[in-house]
């Protein structure tokens, strides 16, 4: 059965509803020091109020290593009735201590297969989707390791695999090596934070590759660019690839949370819903919010 693996178990994609295709209800790096998303307290306020802004479906990017709150995110999807999708995977090799990457070497694919079968720890939570990196405008061999590991698992469970683009660069290294050496297939694979690189000419190609678009992470942090979003956006959409595109907030600390006075998960749909309405109209947005992420996380799992 094509199903979205969720924490709380497979749904069918249309149970996912209006989605944010990439957030964090949970999260820790030494490089947010101090800003951690950690209190699942929080973390249930916000997807509360994510909810009575119309949300149905989160999608957390979260991958190994980074504090994921597997143990968690059942109870608090269900409290608050939105689904959640987790991820196993590797950020870029900043995030994690030398000694977890020596001891991750060798079998990093048998990690995420496990974490998308079996489990994430002792939680018995399933991802239902793996998360790699790139760096800025290249991939080093990090970033080689991760996406060889994330196409392994790809091929053995069908997996989407979510990459997290450096300041929204290097979108077609990354295809590169995932579609073309590692024979993963374009649609399988979502491009994140191409919001950050409003490089119309490299959103047309990544588009035309077959591969998701996600723009994701309209905030305080990324607002030099917030005001490109929807002229790419109508651009794609006019190129024909409105059915490749994802939104998502990509709330990273505590700070940046709506209960603690930042825009948080609500203001993707506050906000940037009516604003995109009135820009590339409701039809289109539908697609972006509902159907799009239903087709991108949705799989036959093997």
């Amino acid at each position: 059965m094509t199903a979205v693996r969720t924490v709380l178990g497979d749904v069918l994609p249309e149970d996912l509803g209006v989605c944010d295709a990439h957030d964090h209800l949970f999260l820790s790096s030494p490089r947010l020091a101090g800003q951690e998303l950690d209190d699942a307290s929080a973390a249930r306020a916000e997807l509360t109020a994510f909810r009575e802004a119309g949300g149905g479906s989160v999608v957390q990017w979260t991958p190994y290593g980074m504090g994921r709150g597997a143990a968690d995110l059942p109870l608090i999807a269900r409290d608050t009735g939105v689904q959640v999708i987790a991820a196993t995977g590797l950020h870029q090799a900043a995030h994690y201590t030398p000694e977890l990457l020596a001891e991750l070497r060798g079998k990093l694919a048998d990690v995420f297969v496990s974490e998308l079968t079996t489990g994430i720890g002792t939680s018995g939570v399933r991802a239902g989707l793996i998360k790699v990196a790139g760096g800025f405008h290249a991939l080093d061999a990090h970033a080689r390791w991760t996406m060889t590991a994330a196409a392994e698992a790809h091929h053995a469970t069908g997996a989407p695999i979510a990459v997290h683009l450096e300041l929204g660069t290097g979108a077609l290294d990354v295809l590169d090596l995932l579609c073309g050496e590692l024979e993963v297939p374009p649609e399988r694979v979502i491009l994140g934070h191409l919001n950050r690189s409003p490089d119309f000419v490299t959103h047309r190609q990544a588009a035309t590759s077959g591969a998701y678009l996600a723009f994701d992470g309209p905030s305080r942090a990324n607002h030099a660019t917030d005001w490109r979003m929807p002229d790419a956006l109508r651009t794609l959409a006019d190129a024909g690839f409105g059915d490749r595109l994802l939104l998502g907030g990509d709330t990273t600390t505590a700070a940046a949370r709506s209960v603690n006075g930042g825009p948080g998960m609500p203001y993707l749909l506050r906000r940037v819903r009516p604003r995109l309405e009135l820009a590339v109209g409701e039809g289109l947005v539908e697609n972006l919010f509902i159907h799009n992420p239903a087709s991108a996380f949705a799989v036959e799992w093997s």
